[in-house]
């Protein structure tokens, strides 16, 4: 029986206003608000970010495959699932495999998972970017979802997959070459004529399946770059007002290969047990899978939950600076020189400290060390020391500078020194950060980033904190 036993997603923190595209260029723009991975994000990190969230869900259950899929990969030729493989600390054993270059990528990588035998992870992630002032631009959203599917789990499934329905079709809608800057669109007309019964024949298929008419789907959820026909199927698909779910595109706009994904998080943060989520994604043809929710959904649900994680976003984000976060429009960087690449071996030596950030605790004085050392810096105790995961640990800051001068694409950079409650004390950056209204004390959890990325194209993945803030964005 193939099922969901867990799910997580990530919206990035910070939102640009559309109306901010407008009063630049003068046209453009709209209504709402799209969300904006960070200058320190890409589809790897909140990869990762999805997947600690899901995770958390189902505490003692390790995948034991990773499908990770963006039309987005930060690498070519090399696994960008080995990125998350090594951030989530699991074992050689765990096989890491990208499904990219397309945003159908999302649905192959949750069917895979659902017919996998074994515990698997598939993570959906894109950072979406257009030419400026195009729609892509304005109606593109950068965000991730994972969903842990059971396998022969002991764990109880949150949605049990009960029927798929799919369709196929060459048609030349929507393309980019590689290395090209945006994606190409054929006329939104054309789309919305061939995508109309091909996803009329994949949902009738899929109810066909699952023994159900229209008007027995709770929830339907909707997902895909062709906005015209999205529009017309989600109108003419017959099941009831109510169920219809909203695509969270005025908020945070449509986020490609991870939209599916999350707005499937978005039904499961709300659906009820025993309830039925039809989800349709049109892309490349049409793909129908249909869930049937259990009563484990109500006391195991994703926190945060997408409508919190949307309602704690800041729109206060100007559309210059996600021109630079984009690589759009270069500003002179700080007079310093810039920053080494990561060296392959000491990275590779280091991995469950660089890339899972795994101190070690002393075993005769309890002292804990990040990095993890052999020589305890409190009691000098040699090689007596135990592995201590603080991925998950909160701390508050003790101290921290405002550097006005040192290497960022988004200055001033913010360093603090974080004592955890756990134990331990750690120098890092802080991200996500106001830097006018932080303050001595103020509570922050670990996030896994890309702290930059080199001229030779190698990209440094670490950990940064972050304020721990509420549902409406204030810091805790």
């Amino acid at each position: 029986m193939a099922g969901i036993i867990a799910y997580g997603a990530y919206v990035p923190y910070h939102r640009l206003k559309r109306s901010e595209i407008a009063a630049v260029l003068g046209e453009g723009g709209g209504k709402g608000t799209r969300a904006v991975a960070s200058y320190d994000e890409d589809a790897t990190s909140m990869g990762v970010e999805a997947a600690r969230t899901a995770l958390r869900g189902a505490p003692g259950v390790a995948p034991e495959r990773i499908l990770f899929a963006t039309a987005n990969p930060p690498y070519l030729d090399k696994t960008n699932a080995a990125v998350i493989h090594a951030a989530l600390d699991l074992p050689s054993s765990a096989l890491a495999l990208d499904f990219g270059g397309a945003v159908r990528s999302g649905v192959g990588a949750l069917l895979a998972a659902g017919d996998a035998r074994v515990p698997t992870l598939a993570v959906l992630s894109d950072v979406r970017t257009g030419l400026p002032g195009g729609s892509d631009e304005k109606d593109g959203g950068d965000a991730a979802a994972a969903f842990l599917f059971g396998g022969n789990s002991d764990v109880p499934l949150l949605a049990e997959l009960i029927a798929i329905g799919a369709t196929t079709d060459e048609f030349l809608e929507r393309w980019r070459t590689p290395g090209a800057a945006a994606a190409r669109v054929w006329e939104e007309r054309f789309g919305e004529h061939v995508y109309g019964p091909l996803v009329d024949t994949a949902f009738a298929d899929a109810l066909k399946q699952a023994g159900l008419s229209p008007g027995d789907v709770d929830h339907l959820v909707v997902s895909g770059l062709a906005a015209r026909a999205v529009k017309k199927f989600a109108g003419s698909a017959g099941v009831r007002a109510e169920a219809l779910a909203d695509d969270l595109t005025a908020s945070i706009g449509n986020s490609g290969t991870a939209q599916a994904g999350v707005l499937l998080a978005a039904a499961l943060d709300r659906a009820e047990p025993n309830q039925t989520i039809a989800l349709v994604v049109l892309a490349d043809g049409a793909t129908v899978l249909v869930f049937r929710t259990t009563e484990a959904l109500a006391g195991r649900r994703s926190t945060p939950t997408v409508a919190a994680q949307i309602a704690g976003g800041n729109d206060g984000l100007r559309y210059a600076s996600f021109l630079n976060w984009r690589g759009i429009l270069p500003k002179e960087p700080p007079r310093r020189p810039d920053p080494d690449a990561p060296a392959a071996p000491p990275s590779h030596r280091t991995e469950r400290y660089k890339y899972a950030f795994v101190g070690n605790r002393c075993e005769q004085c309890g002292a804990v060390h990040l990095p993890p050392v052999r020589v305890c810096v409190k009691c000098g105790a040699v090689d007596r020391m135990s592995d201590v995961p603080m991925a998950d640990a909160t701390g508050s800051v003790a101290t921290f500078t405002v550097d006005r001068l040192a290497f960022t694409p988004s200055p001033p950079m913010v360093a603090a020194v974080i004592n955890f409650a756990e134990g331990g004390r750690f120098r890092c950056q802080l991200t996500d950060v106001d830097h006018e209204n932080l303050a001595i004390g103020d509570r922050v959890e670990m996030t896994f980033r890309r702290m930059l990325t080199a001229g030779s194209g190698v990209h440094n993945y670490f950990w940064k904190a972050r304020p721990v803030r509420g549902a409406q964005g204030q810091e805790a």
